[in-house]
């Protein structure tokens, strides 16, 4: 049987009697997973992430952590859990130790847990500098260590790449795959980001509107929305694009020698190939343009 580190159910939330921000939300998280939880602006990921943490009650008490009621675990459950909410609190007059420090103290940790989570995050050899010297990427990274101290079984993360260049980006995402792969932490992570989400995580939900469109693996939501697009480089495209469509109507220019196409499934890329080269069109480039962000669209319009 399946094992759950987040299990919420028919999870309903409103700040005003006419604004209900959540509406009967179901979200499962296996353990050992890397969790996504996906949605526009204002679609409830920022209430959903506050309520999990404790900063929002929950009244309904229909939130699991670790197998058990959320609320009845209160304070004790931040020995296992980390959060990460919003931007970053961080001293920026302190050193990057000495802020941590100040999190070993409130959370009754030994202090020598911060030369391990600075090794984590890649800032063993800033540690000493005033957090003011960081940069943003560092900033982020120093925020992770704050939630790694007390070997936690859970991180949750809102928006943790928010702001961060590519560069940045890229760091944030190893370190967090690392942590998982080598440590074992489950972790959940509020984004809009839907690029970094694809490349990182093993899970997904999608809320739209405080509602559930879709919860599961990558590969379940490319199954669920079926076709298959792809993008093809070719020459004189002007010439042929008539009778490229009388065999496939789907066909949609994007300049002089570049196409799309929606195929019913990725079978069809073979059979699609022969057809150019059976009548001597020019194939100069064939690549897969599915992903997180069409399947995104599609399912919130």
């Amino acid at each position: 049987m399946k094992e759950y580190t987040i299990q919420i159910k028919n999870l309903s939330f409103s700040y005003t009697k006419k604004n209900k921000v959540l509406n009967q939300i179901n979200i499962n998280v296996p353990k050992g997973a890397i969790y996504g939880f996906l949605g526009p602006n204002g679609a409830g990921k920022s209430t959903t992430m506050q309520l999990l943490t404790g900063i929002l009650p929950n009244e309904e008490n229909n939130i699991a952590v670790f197998g058990k009621n959320l609320q009845s675990q209160f304070p004790k459950i931040f020995s296992k859990l980390g959060a990460l909410v919003e931007s970053p609190s961080l001293y920026l007059h302190l050193s990057g130790e000495d802020n941590l420090r100040c999190v070993t103290k409130l959370k009754e940790i030994s202090e020598e847990k911060i030369p391990e989570a600075l090794e984590l995050v890649g800032l063993s050899a800033s540690g000493k500098q005033k957090v003011k010297s960081y940069s943003l990427g560092m900033k982020q990274r120093l925020a992770i260590a704050m939630t790694l101290l007390g070997d936690p079984e859970l991180l949750l993360l809102d928006e943790p790449v928010n702001g961060l260049d590519p560069t940045g980006m890229t760091e944030i995402r190893k370190l967090l795959i690392k942590l998982n792969k080598e440590k074992g932490i489950t972790i959940f992570i509020s984004s809009h980001l839907l690029d970094e989400i694809e490349k990182m995580c093993t899970h997904i939900g999608i809320i739209h509107k405080g509602e559930m469109q879709f919860e599961g693996t990558i590969k379940e939501l490319s199954d669920k929305a079926g076709k298959c697009n792809i993008q093809v480089q070719t020459s004189n495209l002007e010439k042929h694009i008539e009778f490229l469509q009388k065999k496939y109507p789907t066909i949609s220019m994007i300049d002089d020698n570049t196409f799309t196409l929606s195929l019913t499934d990725k079978e069809e890329i073979p059979v699609f190939s022969k057809f150019m080269i059976e009548n001597k069109l020019d194939l100069y480039e064939l690549k897969i343009s599915d992903g997180l962000e069409n399947w995104f669209l599609s399912l919130t319009n």
